[in-house]
């Protein structure tokens, strides 16, 4: 990434029907207030509770369409999660974390728009960025800003 560059995300969050065009970063700066606009964006839909989004997910998922030559809005599946969210996905799924990044802002789960599950979990991990793995049965992508790792593909 050069320091001149602008990052420029487009989405659609699943959940809420939302939709937003946000520049976050440009000429070597994050925008705070774009930033506080991202935060709002993929907040906890289940009770409306905000975080901090981590500056480096929010990278790993543009330079993930930009090696994906996406035009298109990604569907946001989930971003943060509030402890008592998780709590409760938990007690429905074996496939959420009991510690999961998606508490602390540093994940998110993705769906992007005409491409394959496992052909996106595969460019996530290529770069080795942090965790990244698919969810065929429920169609998303997981990409985080945690240790490298990678799962299902």
């Amino acid at each position: 990434m050069r320091a001149q560059d602008t990052r420029l995300l487009k989405l659609r969050h699943l959940h809420t029907g939302e939709r937003i065009d946000v520049v976050y970063y440009r000429d070597g700066d994050y925008d705070p207030a774009a930033l506080e606009k991202l935060n709002h964006f993929l907040r906890d839909h289940r009770d409306g509770s905000v975080r901090e989004i981590d500056p480096a997910v929010l990278d790993y998922l543009h330079d993930l369409c930009e090696r994906l030559g996406m035009t298109k809005r990604v569907s946001i599946v989930s971003g943060y999660r509030s402890p008592k969210t998780n709590a409760l996905l938990r007690s429905k799924s074996s496939g959420v974390a009991k510690r999961s990044l998606h508490m602390q802002g540093k994940a998110l789960d993705i769906r992007i728009p005409d491409h394959r599950v496992k052909s996106v979990a595969k460019a996530a991990i290529k770069p080795r960025r942090g965790g990244g793995g698919s969810y065929s049965r429920s169609n998303f992508v997981h990409i985080d800003s945690g240790r490298v790792r990678s799962w299902g593909a």
